[in-house]
């Protein structure tokens, strides 16, 4: 839908327009006078009514006093509409595209968009405001597609030989060497030569197909993927491609490159010429050496939130556990040491679990805590333990019936001995 502000400001004959209307009448006049404002507009000429809003042929009819149903007797093939087309090309002081001037534009396209932009709609868009520019008429849309596809290809040969150029010789004898002994999917495998190891090292080349090994991509969190992914991307340096090699390559033409080695069999990565075959691997392997490199920075900080993590499981493990360690062991201690030295000769089951709170149960627990723990008693509690003075009678029997423990009473001198005749 065009608003009026669209209407009066594109199909709006003015000037000497209104000139180019004399002597003609009926649907020429009314198909004129759209074909001129259609052009003026956009660089070019309709490919037929269909293209024209209908709003557009009203306004326009009502400008030129003609009839909106005229356009139906209008010639879109022939004599006249070619005469039309010359006189506004003239007008405008456009010409038609010659075969001199498609060979500039792909020239033209090839020095100054290919060489940055690969995407086919967008060098479209330049081409088309290159050659209003330049005040020629758009050609048909297979012959401007064809223009494209020279520019592309142009841009693409200067582009690859300049890159090739500055690869070191040691660097592609090794990227030939990499897709060499690589197969195609469902292919068996070459075995490993033995100048393989002149390359890669002969430990990590034996039996491992380097070239789909760096197509892979990264599998879980774990040591074995970390080391592979190392793996990769040791096998990427070994190859020494320059750092600053596509320094002066736009980064959308170096993603192009990865897409297409990516989608590419390696067999038909081997039948390119050679200039566009090293371009494209080196570009390739350039850009896994960086996505190899961010996948290991993932793949660490993903293993140290694991760690973290167990780590603090096994802080609460270890939290909860000594919660349920068994408390008041001195007491436990001294319990049944009074209750074995008041009934020597009595059963432990008699004596000793009716002297501890909670009987058989709490001295399992007090073994368990044991074995999983070592030493229940801390040294800090031993210490204290032997520098306790022990009273010179102890007498829990109210009436009178006492035991005398000052006879067992630690001596300083002892070295701790007096504490474990005690006990």
């Amino acid at each position: 839908m065009l608003d009026e502000d669209d209407l009066i400001g594109n199909w709006t004959l003015v000037g000497d327009e209104l000139d180019q209307l004399s002597g003609r009448r009926g649907a020429t006049k009314l198909g004129f006078a759209l074909l001129l404002r259609f052009y003026a507009v956009h660089g070019r000429f309709p490919t037929g009514p269909s293209e024209i809003p209908d709003q557009a042929v009203a306004y326009v009819a009502r400008l030129v006093d003609v009839p909106a149903s005229e356009l139906g007797l209008y010639e879109w093939d022939g004599r006249t509409i070619k005469a039309h087309r010359a006189d506004i090309r003239k007008y405008f002081g456009f010409r038609d595209c010659s075969v001199a001037d498609a060979e500039k534009a792909a020239q033209w396209l090839a020095v100054n968009v290919c060489e940055k932009e690969r995407q086919v709609d967008r060098v479209r868009e330049q081409l088309l405001a290159h050659l209003k520019d330049e005040q020629i008429e758009p050609p048909t849309r297979d012959r401007l597609r064809r223009i494209i596809g020279s520019g592309l290809r142009q841009a693409e040969q200067a582009l690859t030989a300049r890159i090739c150029s500055r690869i070191p010789p040691e660097a592609v004898a090794r990227m030939l060497a990499m897709i060499a002994k690589t197969a195609d999917p469902g292919d068996e495998q070459e075995p490993a030569r033995q100048d393989d190891g002149a390359l890669f090292d002969a430990a990590e080349v034996a039996g491992v197909d380097v070239f789909a090994a760096i197509r892979e991509e990264p599998g879980n969190v774990s040591v074995k993927t970390i080391e592979r992914e190392v793996f990769k991307l040791n096998a990427i340096r070994k190859v020494g491609l320059p750092d600053n090699l596509f320094a002066d390559v736009a980064p959308k033409v170096l993603a192009s490159w990865r897409a297409r080695v990516a989608a590419e069999a390696p067999s038909h990565l081997r039948s390119h010429p050679h200039e566009i075959k090293m371009t494209l691997l080196a570009a390739y392997l350039f850009c896994r050496g960086r996505e190899i490199t961010d996948a290991l920075v993932d793949l660490l900080i993903a293993t140290v939130h694991r760690i973290n993590a167990r780590a603090e499981t096994k802080v609460i493990g270890d939290f909860v556990a000594e919660l349920k360690r068994v408390s008041g062991k001195e007491n436990i201690l001294f319990k049944m040491t009074e209750a074995a030295l008041e009934a020597p000769e009595e059963r432990v089951e008699d004596v000793i679990y009716p002297a501890v709170p909670g009987g058989h149960h709490t001295l399992v627990s007090l073994l368990h805590e044991y074995r999983a723990k070592g030493t229940v008693v801390s040294a800090a509690g031993v210490q204290g333990l032997l520098h306790q003075p022990l009273p010179d009678r102890v007498d829990p029997d109210p009436g009178g019936a006492g035991v005398r423990f000052d006879q067992h009473r630690a001596r300083a001198d002892d070295g701790g001995a007096g504490a474990d005749q005690a006990v």
